[in-house]
């Protein structure tokens, strides 16, 4: 079975989701059967590198909510969340392109490191407030991940993965995404959103038996 995940590396629904499909794959009788592969997804794609702002300071801006109401807001993840084990700092997240993070994620994905990759990027911006549109930052957590410091210098320098990285929103858009996350299993079911362990349980259980019945 292949499952295809969309999302985005700012997304605090997405990294709920992974943990989600995670927890759902440990319980998955023919766990050793599935790959996943990560995709890309930019949720803001014309949101310009080296703008970094506060979350809560954007979110205020776009909605004319105080920042009481904001948290309120987010408080619809960040609770869930916790349930999960993730436990957002959102006071130090940024807003900021995730762009060559994206581009950082399909280098390391060449290298087999597609999923360790989109767990770190997605820690780092979320959980320790690490700012992925910063050259050096990512530097540092390319290494953590796997990928040489000079890979990674010469991936800023130019553009490689860039049309990748559309083309990973494209396709999902014409798969009928309308946001992120967003899963495919063995391009038969499309799922939507950060499902609960046992919607992800059920979905896993039916793209099986479908396989098994195709032969």
């Amino acid at each position: 079975m292949r499952i295809e995940a969309w999302s985005d590396l700012g997304c605090p629904w997405c990294y709920l989701g992974k943990r989600r499909l995670e927890k759902a794959l440990a319980g998955f009788a023919h766990a050793g059967e599935v790959e996943v592969v990560w995709r890309s997804f930019q949720l803001a794609p014309s949101y310009p590198k080296g703008a970094a702002r506060p979350l809560y300071e954007v979110m205020m801006e776009q909605t004319g909510g105080s920042l009481d109401q904001v948290r309120r807001t987010v408080g619809a993840v960040t609770g869930p969340a916790a349930e999960d084990g993730l436990v957002y700092d959102l006071d130090r997240v940024h807003m900021c392109s995730t762009f060559d993070a994206h581009r950082l994620a399909h280098l390391a994905a060449a290298k087999g490191l597609g999923g360790q990759a989109h767990e770190r990027l997605l820690r780092a911006l979320l959980v320790e407030g690490e700012i992925l549109d910063d050259d050096e930052t990512l530097v540092r957590l390319g290494a953590e991940i796997g990928v040489a410091d000079g890979e990674t210098r010469e991936l800023l320098a130019g553009d490689a993965y860039a049309e990748q990285v559309r083309e990973d929103s494209r396709e999902a858009l014409a798969l009928g995404a309308t946001g992120a996350p967003f899963f495919v299993f063995d391009r038969a079911y499309g799922v939507a959103g950060a499902q609960s362990v046992s919607g992800f349980a059920a979905v896993l259980e039916r793209a099986h038996q479908r396989a098994a019945a195709a032969g």
